[in-house]
């Protein structure tokens, strides 16, 4: 069975990362993600799945759960029942055998009362991941304490002021890291919308051909700048002693 699934997009983006402190870095990249429901992904024609590949085990551990089930099960650990929502999903697909998403976000609306939650879900070059629910308030922005390591450059420590409006038109993200009270790390992601399809979907590729892995060696080629800077490395610590440390710190 094929077809692109219930409302499902592609959004041509730019991706733009600005270091303030301790010293100034900027960098930019050019991407397309996918928007689709949980329940209906798209499945694309076979000659076209090479391209565009949508599996469960690229972003939960267990393959033989649903995307609904891991979410709504997350969610209900955080205290939000996201029972009879419709789930939508921003993320890369797999591409060429390939796929890195650094960020992920669930956008979780009930049809009675709007938006539950969002979930926020941070992968890192290690292959680990991890999630945030967020409950953002009416100017749609959230907080969430930092407690999952990123970058070797960066600490696991402070807040993330996030602004994650559910995309339509326009996909206009942002996701900012205070250290001590101060910004330190500025995200945005910003981009239009086209309905997904055939046409859409090979324009795209022809015009971000290596999409995932690019970003993928985009994050390295500028580790390796910082690298060069002069810029501090923190130590990642395995994920149990995190997990200790978390509970500890409770």
């Amino acid at each position: 069975m094929t077809g692109w699934g219930r409302g499902a997009a592609l959004y041509e983006a730019t991706v733009r990362h600005t270091r303030l402190r301790p010293i100034e870095h900027r960098l930019s990249h050019r991407t397309f993600y996918w928007l689709v429901d949980v329940d209906e992904p798209p499945r694309p024609p076979a000659w076209l799945r090479l391209l565009a590949g949508f599996r469960t085990r690229d972003h939960i551990a267990d393959p033989g759960r649903s995307l609904r089930d891991s979410v709504t099960d997350f969610a209900a650990a955080e205290g939000v029942d996201v029972r009879g929502c419709r789930i939508r999903m921003l993320a890369h697909a797999r591409a060429f055998g390939h796929v890195f998403n650094p960020l992920t976000v669930y956008w979780c609306r009930h049809p009675e009362d709007g938006l539950r939650c969002v979930v926020a879900e941070v992968h890192n070059t290690y292959g680990e991941r991890h999630r945030y629910l967020l409950r953002p308030g009416a100017d749609g922005r959230a907080t969430a304490a930092k407690d999952f390591y990123v970058s070797p450059f960066l600490p696991v420590a402070g807040d993330y002021r996030m602004a994650l409006p559910e995309p339509e038109g326009r996909l206009r993200l942002s996701v900012a890291l205070e250290l001590d009270g101060e910004p330190t790390l500025v995200a945005t992601v910003s981009g239009r919308r086209r309905s997904a399809g055939t046409a859409a979907l090979l324009k795209a590729t022809a015009r971000h051909p290596l999409n995932t892995l690019a970003v993928t060696a985009d994050i390295r080629r500028h580790g390796i700048g910082l690298w060069l800077k002069g810029l501090p490395v923190f130590s990642r610590e395995p994920e149990q002693e995190r997990e200790a440390h978390r509970e500890r710190t409770r």
